[in-house]
């Protein structure tokens, strides 16, 4: 089956019959205005017929431009409220949609809330019963690790280092370059080690980065070069005991950053091998919900091996459907009202791309590699995170705000090195 383009007008797109009954709701704690996988989440939803509301940080973010958004809770928050006090935001928001409704996390944090409160938030929310403790051991970036090894799956090496001097050996040890990310869910946006997923070439530049004493919570992971890997993502609902509803698989083939940030293109390719790992996973951890994770397959060993495991909606979940209209979001809808989810195998060569961070990453492309990437232009088919003819405005908004961002990222830059350049003997 080929890809449809799902804003064509001569195609009537695949919409599985979602009970329009139940609404549903955007959840997000944090500030991050310019996410696509939100829009996406309310786009789905809405073209199904489901009322969606969202969690938004200003009026004026692309969600909350959104044709398909029927109310926007304008809720800024950045991860250092109290718990009890999220909670009780949350059971606000719920009372005023006025009916049970299904909550799609887009961070880690949302969705561990909701697991750690089940008791209380399924007054508002229809919740998976996940094992409370579950999401954030899956979103912690050393407890993952620990957790790969019990179970037998393969997974990068890895340390947490605490101080400068375990910071030097891991470095040593795993050998240059190395991937730094923040370990924890929570302190990631409480007391940040890195911006991001972060390579680093060598010992000086990792040194460069943390002052003395104590580190903040950080993990340091191996890097498996890019001449032997392949990226992969797999994204899945899980029911109740971990049994998988969908499942799909897909490559990634350019991030910003490169080869360590953000998927910027995917396609769909059907990988049962991987397929069969991720459920395998599930059920025997008994995980519940939407699941987002990496893989890098390692060709030194011919090892697929888990790099993440993100325990909520990933923001590239556009990218795959099956030939009944099923994405994930669609899938955990269905699923928590009670409805069958329609199976099928999912449909290959469907193209992801997020047109703004694609570009940076294509330019990075051509620096290393002195040619242009292949698969440099979508085609018209390809499913664009803020491009859609019968929903403009958000595209409109995340240009505006785009350009914003890298000015303000250019002119911290100038600053900077004009601070350093008066320090410089004349």
């Amino acid at each position: 089956m080929s890809p449809r383009a799902p804003d064509d007008p001569l195609l009537e797109p695949a919409v599985p019959a979602l009970d329009p009954a139940v609404p549903a709701l955007l959840a997000k704690i944090g500030g991050y205005p310019q996410h696509h996988g939100g829009l996406g989440v309310v786009r789905t939803l809405g073209r199904a017929g489901v009322t969606v509301h969202a969690v938004v940080e200003d009026r004026l973010t692309p969600v909350a431009l959104s044709r398909h958004l029927s109310r926007a809770f304008v809720r800024p928050t950045t991860g250092l409220e109290r718990q009890d006090a999220l909670v009780a935001a949350m059971l606000d928001i719920g009372r005023s949609v006025g009916a049970p409704c299904v909550p799609v996390p887009t961070d880690d944090e949302a969705a561990i809330l909701f697991a750690e409160h089940y008791a209380t938030l399924s007054e508002c929310f229809l919740l998976p019963r996940v094992p409370p403790a579950l999401p954030r051991l899956l979103a912690g970036k050393a407890s993952l690790h620990v957790l790969c090894e019990e179970l037998g799956i393969a997974s990068p090496r890895t340390r947490a280092p605490v101080t400068r001097d375990e910071l030097v050996d891991a470095g040593r040890e795993l050998g240059f370059p190395v991937v730094l990310k923040n370990r924890d869910a929570w302190t990631r946006l409480r007391d940040p080690a890195v911006g991001g997923t972060t390579a680093v070439r060598d010992e000086r530049d990792l040194l460069d980065r943390f002052a003395p004493g104590i580190l903040p919570p950080l993990l340091v992971q191996e890097y498996i070069p890019r001449e032997w890997a392949e990226d992969w993502i797999t994204h899945l609902y899980c029911g109740t005991g971990g049994e998988t509803r969908v499942a799909f698989t897909g490559l990634k083939l350019r991030s910003w950053p490169p080869h360590a940030g953000v998927t910027t293109r995917a396609v769909a390719l059907s990988n049962p091998t991987l397929v069969k790992l991720a459920a395998d996973l599930c059920r025997r951890i008994g995980y519940s919900g939407a699941a987002d994770l990496d893989w890098r397959y390692d060709r030194r060993d011919e090892r697929y091996k888990l790099v993440d495991f993100n325990p909520r909606t990933g923001a590239q979940f556009r990218l795959f459907e099956n030939v009944c209209g099923v994405d994930v979001v669609r899938a955990m809808h269905l699923d928590l009202t009670g409805r069958d989810v329609p199976q099928g195998p999912q449909v290959d060569g469907r193209v992801f791309v997020a047109g703004q961070l694609d570009l940076p990453s294509v330019l990075a492309w051509l620096r290393e590699e002195h040619r242009l990437p292949p698969a440099l232009l979508p085609g018209p088919e390809a499913e664009r995170a803020w491009l859609s003819r019968e929903d403009p405005l958000p595209a409109a908004v995340e240009a505006v705000r785009f350009l914003g961002t890298v000015a303000r990222r250019v002119g911290r830059d100038v600053r900077a090195r004009a601070a350093r350049g008066s320090l410089w003997p004349r």
